[in-house]
């Protein structure tokens, strides 16, 4: 009983969804905007409104043309690092403060400024066009001057919009009319919820039954409709007609909608607009977009507050020593500008610049190619993800059902014996033409022993049948519809169905001979391989639900007269209706492993009597007021018994390429992968497994469904008993858990090696992503497809979209956008890895840099009765940082400790960065005392070894400084690239060639001569040489892991 470990409950937070609204509902009250409203929307008159409405625009820019330049300036100077500087420039113009030229201050911080400015503007441009593109969209405007074309943006509130197949749906809609002759239609709405099942819109019967659409313009109607909300499953609202006779008045539901973002799977509808802009269900899913600032540049930014406390304190020892004489307080503050070098400025540009060429390099990969950096401000934030959370659907899989089995019980066909089942099919109906017809009634079946021919028939046959699935035929340019019609014409055929499983099982049913060919509301046709058309009557659907999880049909067999009931289901609900056999449970789990969907389908013949007795009492409780959906289940229940097991079917939604490898690479990178999905539980755990998120050896803790704080205590200390275990969870029993017992569902979930949460509302995705980052501080990236998966992006410190079939909403709100998700295992092995190591030692030698000119200033000080004199001016002190050494600093970008191919063989590399030595309080206490070696010696070298005049001094120092820097950079490369000798040798060319001209500063005369020369030599070597000899020490005696590798 120990594992009963009492919960403490969490005090009550602000629910996700309230707080991230799309900023809408929030900041309509911050704004100035009022509350919205229920509204009453004209049909056609979008003039007659109640209330001013938003403009239909999609926008995902951080900034308008107003406030970019306030925006940008705010965010640069927001961190403690570059408001140091301007506050450094500005001093500058008190003269009592002034140490040299404005320029030598102003300068720099310019051009950090504009590097900023220049990079924020090309991303908001680019941001802009990517926007405009979708704004742009050109649809159909129904008007009392006829149809007309306009911009999605130009869609306002009581518009009627003509939407075509397989285009998107520009606003939220109510369905008025459809050319489909069954006068519903299909709608893709894996954008919008991430579920892959295709769902059935109706439209309003009243308008559907108009003659023409050009009549809903003649009609005096108008729609009520909620209030916009974050609610994209359900909708109050009611149709009325005012002009009729009585008036008409229907009531409308979620069936009667079009949300935006979905896609119209079949037909052309028309819709009246009753939400637009920021008020769309899609907008307010999604967060607005904010500015990311990576881990790694808040590091640096901790690091320069160590440094400025540096300043500070070298500053006020200084003055101490000085005994406070006179005016002290200006001389700290010219002691503070004179340090001011400790604190790098060059070392934003450098990052800044660094992140820009890390940028290039990931565009420029031809192993990874389409991938676009959307954000250059975090690659480095690639190197140390912890956890990743992806999507599902388009993400890992195709989105693409293949049929890969079909199991009889004693036999198996696979794909590559599929050609069996075809002979078999065959093999019946030529018998059976060939068969005088006395012989082909009911009788035969049960006399004779059933061969396997007649098994795989029955089975194909249910699989035929069994289903909710209509055969559509277009005009394909040659022949035109209703001759493809009425030939059953195959190349103009396409199948239309809520689930993408059901299509997958009609089309191999074709593969094999059996075609439907036909379908209504109460008939279906069969077509058999010697073209014979089987005509059945539909008696009864009865359709799947999530309670149920099955599916049944009692058909006719019209040249027969045989009525059969057919059902196919999940195994946990057909075990209990099919009769026992001894090879279901096992063969199910075989299949499941597989990471196949795995349905159950089995028959029962019907008597006429025993029919007409069903339909009696099904009617009946239909009927009753009280219960019916319980008295509808019970009839239904009556047939479900002893039913006979035909067969089990296999079907795979295929992974997309190199999924497998890719999971598995990242694991071994130790990232944690979180599988969100708005799919269900069976199928999201199906993929887990087939894709390998779960490895065959875990167990998988599925976690009940909980409604309340009792349930959920309990199923937590059930889960608490597992170990080394994933866990599959619904969003219904995750909101549970997280209201109750937040702290401890996280703690939990986190120590699991894969997550799997199922039926995730948007919002939902982005609250588990931040529940994460508070939780365990770690960076987590989110990788998605769908409009669904917005939110999740922009909430993760690193968010990669996944340009999909299912348009770009994904790729344009991410930071980094790839073509396949088996390219994120590069972008995160290499690329991210590269980024950070090369931004690490970058930020380091650049301090370095700084650190010993400061060290030298403060020495040179000392010595001179602690005068705050500067040792260096006007351009020597601007040419140190730039000309002289920043190529060869800066080309440390192009360093790398192993090849790319190493580095995807051993992802364990990866796991070394996770815990952030390369830039870490050890390393910067390491640089920081080399720093204090070298420009110590350096310069007391340089004051022993002059002999008569200070600017030897300074000629001896600066020069002995140069050449370190550039042996320093030697001596941190650990790869060598061709360009990294050009800027070594060009750095060294400028200082020489620009002696010329430093006469004011240095003695031209004087470094002519070998004195200069043997003295410079010294004291490069001293400040140099031992730290050679300690690197090589070091890599003999404890190599780094990369060492072992490229050795």
């Amino acid at each position: 009983m120990s594992d009963n470990i009492p919960l403490q409950p969490v005090r009550q937070k602000k629910r996700m969804d309230s707080k991230h609204r799309s900023g809408c509902c929030e900041c309509m009250r911050c704004c100035g905007r009022r509350d919205p409203r229920p509204r009453t929307v004209w049909l056609g008159h979008p003039e007659k409104r109640d209330q001013r409405y938003p403009r239909n625009v999609i926008n995902n820019q951080k900034y308008n043309f107003f406030t970019f330049l306030p925006g940008v300036l705010f965010n640069q100077f927001k961190y403690f690092f570059n408001l140091y500087f301007l506050l450094l420039a500005c001093s500058q113009f008190v003269p009592e403060m002034r140490l040299g030229a404005l320029y030598t201050y102003w300068v720099p911080l310019g051009f950090v400024l504009a590097v900023t400015i220049i990079r924020e503007a090309v991303e908001e441009i680019r941001c802009y066009t990517r926007d405009k593109e979708v704004n742009s969209q050109i649809y159909s405007k129904l008007t009392a001057r006829g149809i007309v074309k306009v911009k999605s943006s130009s869609i306002q509130v009581g518009d009627l919009i003509i939407v075509e197949k397989n285009q998107r749906v520009p606003a939220d809609m109510i369905f008025l009319r459809t050319s489909e002759k069954n006068g519903s239609c299909f709608l893709r709405t894996d954008q919008l919820d991430g579920e892959t099942d295709w769902k059935l819109r109706l439209p309003v019967a009243c308008t559907q039954r108009l003659p023409t659409a050009s009549d809903l313009l003649q009609i005096r109607s108008y729609v009520y409709a909620e209030e916009p909300n974050i609610d994209i499953h359900n909708f109050v609202g009611t149709f009325t007609r005012e002009d009729s006779d009585p008036p008409v008045n229907e009531s409308l539901s979620i069936e009667n909608t079009l949300w935006a973002s979905t896609v119209i799977a079949s037909g052309t509808v028309v819709g009246v607009v009753l939400y637009t802009g920021r008020e769309l269900r899609s907008v307010m899913n999604t967060s607005n977009p904010r500015s990311k600032i990576g881990l790694f540049d808040l590091e640096v930014n901790c690091l320069t507050k160590i440094l400025f406390g540096a300043l500070v304190v070298v500053s006020l020892v200084m003055v101490a020593l000085q005994h406070f004489a006179g005016r002290w307080y200006l001389q700290i503050i010219r002691f503070l500008l004179l340090f001011s070098n400790i604190i790098p400025i060059s070392l934003r540009v450098n990052l800044d610049m660094g992140k820009i060429v890390y940028s290039w390099m990931i565009r420029r990969d031809s192993k990874i190619p389409g991938t676009v950096v959307r954000s250059s401000t975090i690659p480095e934030q690639l190197g140390r993800i912890s956890y990743l959370l992806t999507d599902k659907t388009g993400t890992l899989t195709q989105n693409e059902m293949v049929f890969k089995r079909l199991h009889l019980g004693t036999v198996a066909y696979g794909l590559d014996s599929m050609d069996e089942v075809q002979s078999h099919i065959f093999s019946i109906y030529t018998q059976q033409s060939q068969d005088p017809p006395a012989l082909k009634g009911p009788t035969l079946a049960t006399k004779v022993r059933k061969t396997m021919s007649s098994r795989v028939h029955e089975a194909v046959k249910a699989i035929a049948l069994c289903h909710n699935v209509t055969p559509v035929y277009e005009s394909n340019g040659v022949t035109d519809q209703a001759e493809a019609e009425r030939h059953y014409e195959d190349s103009c055929r396409v199948y239309q169905a809520s689930s993408p499983d059901e299509v997958a099982l009609v089309q191999w049913t074709e593969s094999v001979g059996l075609t439907l060919v036909g379908r209504d509301q109460s008939s279906m046709q069969l077509r058999t391989p010697g073209g014979q058309i089987l005509n059945f009557t539909i008696l009864q659907i009865f359709p799947f639900t999530y309670e149920s999880k099955r599916m049944g049909i009692i058909v006719r067999d019209e040249s027969t007269g045989e009525i059969t009931f057919y059902m196919k289901g999940a195994d946990v609900v057909m075990a209990g209706i099919v009769q026992y056999n001894d090879w279901l449970e096992e063969e199910c789990g075989n299949m499941a492993r597989e990471g196949l969907r795995v349905l159950v389908v089995a028959k029962k013949s019907l008597t006429e009597e025993q029919y007409q007795d069903f339909e009696a009492r099904y009617v009946q409780a239909k009927l009753s007021v009280h219960d019916r959906s319980l008295k509808v289940a019970t009839v239904i229940e009556s047939l479900e018994m002893e039913m006979e097991l035909l067969c089990l079917t296999g079907v795979e939604d295929q992974l997309q390429m190199d999924v497998r490898p890719t999971l598995e690479t990242l694991r071994n990178a130790g990232i944690k992968v979180w599988m969100l999905t708005g799919d269900k539980l069976e199928t999201a755990t199906c993929t887990a497994k087939n894709a390998h998120l779960v490895t065959r050896t875990q167990d998988i803790h599925i976690f009940r469904l909980v409604t309340n704080r009792g349930e959920a205590h309990l199923e937590l200390n059930a889960f608490r008993r597992k170990h080394d275990c994933a866990l599959v969870i619904s969003g219904d029993s995750l909101e549970v858990c997280l209201k109750y017992y937040e702290y401890e569902f996280m703690e939990l979930a986190c120590q699991c090696p894969a997550v799997v949460c199922c039926r995730c509302a948007p919002t939902q995705k982005a609250q588990i992503v931040r529940l994460l980052q508070e939780r365990t501080g770690k960076l987590t990236c989110a990788v998605g497809d769908g409009g669904n998966d917005v939110s999740m992006i922009q909430e993760a410190d690193c968010g990669v979209g996944v340009e999909g079939k299912e348009g770009k909403q994904a790729s344009l709100a991410a930071d980094f956008s790839i073509t396949q998700f088996k390219h994120l295992g590069r972008l995160l092995m290499v690329h991210g890895r590269n980024s950070y190591k090369r931004s690490a030692a970058l930020s380091q030698f650049v301090i370095h840099r700084s650190l010993c000119i400061s060290t030298m200033q403060a020495v040179f000080s000392s010595v001179f009765y602690f005068a705050s004199v500067p040792l260096y001016q006007g351009f020597l002190i601007i040419g140190y940082s730039t000309i002289y050494t920043m190529f060869p600093v800066f080309s440390l970008v192009l360093d790398k400790d192993v090849k790319s191919e190493v580095a995807m063989l051993y992802p364990e590399l990866y796991k070394d960065l996770l815990k952030g030595r390369p830039l870490s309080y050890k390393t910067f206490l390491i640089w920081v005392l080399i720093s204090i070696y070298q420009g110590s010696i350096i310069m007391y070298g340089a004051l022993l070894l002059f002999e008569s005049e200070f600017v030897h001094i300074v000629a001896i120092s600066f020069t002995s400084l140069i050449l370190t820097e550039l042996l320093m950079v030697a001596l941190t490369i650990q790869t060598w690239h061709w360009l990294m000798i050009v800027a070594e040798l060009l750095s060294l060319s400028c200082y020489i060639a620009s002696l010329v001209f430093l006469h004011e500063f240095i003695d031209v005369y004087f470094i002519a001569t070998l004195s200069f020369l043997w003295k410079v030599t010294v004291i490069t070597l001293v400040s140099c040489l031992p730290l050679y000899v300690l690197k090589y020490l070091r890599r003999r005696f404890s190599p780094p892991s990369y060492s072992k590798l490229t050795s």
